[in-house]
């Protein structure tokens, strides 16, 4: 993709409030104004309506949006099953949940050729898609641009760049995603992914359950976090393309494709809140202590899926920005910790800092629920021993995808090649310092 496509999606995008009621139209006139389906929509488009939830769920939880397009969706033959490829979905049964400490290199270079879709490789996951539950991790790899079009039923996808520029073509319009950026497709939106390097790396969450949303703040009060307005929705922008088009749908954690007579991206107009979007992580606005210790790294999250239980996520995601520490007789990197919930960690750029080595940018790190975790032997004795002044920590930037239930790995996780076999030793060597006797 040349230089001309990066100036186009930088130009393509607006700000958005977060989950409000948005709208946009390629043509003039194309939008309805006071009816979602008047008899005859304007400029001989159709009208159709996504949801991403139930058309009965309360108000402030209800995703839809009204798309204006060029043909509706139902005008497509049948679709087949095909290959997986290196995609699973839950439930998980190619292994047991795993209570060990694991962590990965980053992926091996892919063939040539190798586009979004097909670079996509699962690491593992939890819950039942049939059911909507849970959650899968994947990472990818791709050295082509897409030319077909995916769309995935069984949940959202949250897209976490780690090198490469991505190129969104969305039905809703263009977005465009760096590294230091995260987009989400939501549920059922076709798209194709174009590459703007020679290469794209990353991961991938796959959220089967409640769209992600804001947290709320609590005791924070209205300000901090992640701020709504600084979310990215696409600008109406469509494909007036006649001719075969290979549409591939994830349904059931099977891929079914079809070919098309017509690009799907054709819409012209479209209103309502169940849009993509991208957020640049370095705009969250890290609270912290100004005191001594440090909160949880709950603090940290940029978005949730809520669960049943208030409180409880199926699936939360969390960044560790550039921030100040300047907590007095305080540890600063992250204590020792076992969890309830499960973590799985990645680095995007950078170092982070309760890891002296062997966790690099494009690897991972699974603790499943109560795994005991923390920093390594080298991290602890600097840290112990440093001068407490104001630090800034802005060589790194680090995520989490962290979830209710143990994360169980695909087959193809457990028995990678880039898999590090002595995870464990970066443990080894913290020395009993306990003496009663002073």
């Amino acid at each position: 993709m040349n230089g001309d496509a990066r100036k186009t999606a930088e130009g393509l995008a607006h700000l958005s409030g977060f989950g409000n009621e948005h709208a946009s139209e390629a043509v003039p006139g194309a939008l309805p104004q006071g009816r979602n389906a008047p008899q005859r929509a304007p400029l001989g488009l159709y009208a159709e309506q996504l949801s991403g939830t139930a058309f009965t769920e309360p108000r402030a939880h209800n995703r839809r949006s009204w798309l204006y397009r060029i043909r509706p969706s139902a005008a497509h033959p049948a679709f087949t099953h095909t290959h997986n490829g290196r995609i699973r979905t839950a439930p998980f049964t190619e292994s047991v949940p795993d209570p060990n400490r694991l962590r990965w290199n980053p992926l091996p270079e892919p063939p040539e050729g190798t586009d979004f879709l097909a670079g996509l490789w699962t690491l593992g996951g939890n819950g039942d898609v049939t059911q909507r539950t849970g959650m899968a991790v994947h990472l990818y790899h791709a050295t082509d641009s897409m030319d077909r079009v995916f769309s995935d039923a069984d949940g959202e996808l949250l897209i976490v760049p780690e090198r490469g520029g991505l190129l969104l073509r969305t039905e809703f319009g263009l977005l465009h995603a760096e590294p230091g950026h995260v987009a989400l497709i939501p549920r059922g939106v076709r798209f194709r992914v174009e590459l703007l390097d020679e290469s794209a790396r990353g991961y991938v969450c796959e959220n089967y359950g409640a769209p992600f949303q804001l947290p709320d703040l609590g005791p924070i009060g209205a300000n901090g976090l992640a701020n709504a307005r600084d979310f990215l929705a696409p600008v109406a922008a469509y494909e007036d393309v006649e001719g075969p088009v290979e549409v591939v749908n994830k349904f059931c954690g099977n891929l079914w494709s079809a070919t098309y007579d017509h690009s799907p991206l054709d819409v012209v107009a479209w209103h309502g809140n169940h849009v993509p979007y991208v957020y640049d992580l370095r705009r969250f606005n890290v609270i912290g202590s100004i005191s001594y210790d440090h909160p949880d790294p709950s603090i940290f999250t940029v978005l949730t899926s809520p669960s049943d239980t208030p409180g409880l996520a199926g699936v939360d995601f969390v960044v560790f920005a550039p921030r100040w520490l300047v907590g007095e007789d305080t540890f600063r990197p992250p204590y020792f910790h076992r969890n309830v919930m499960s973590e799985y960690m990645g680095l995007i750029e950078g170092a982070y800092d309760a890891k002296a080595e062997g966790f690099v940018p494009g690897g991972g790190s699974l603790h499943n629920m109560m795994s005991a975790h923390g920093p390594d032997r080298e991290t602890f004795d600097r840290a112990s021993a440093a001068e407490l002044r104001p630090q800034k920590v802005d060589d790194g930037l680090a995520f989490m995808f962290e979830t209710r239930w143990p994360v169980t790995l695909t087959a193809q996780a457990a028995g990678a090649d880039h898999l590090q076999s002595h995870y464990d030793d970066v443990w080894r060597g913290l020395e009993r310092h306990f003496r009663p006797s002073r």
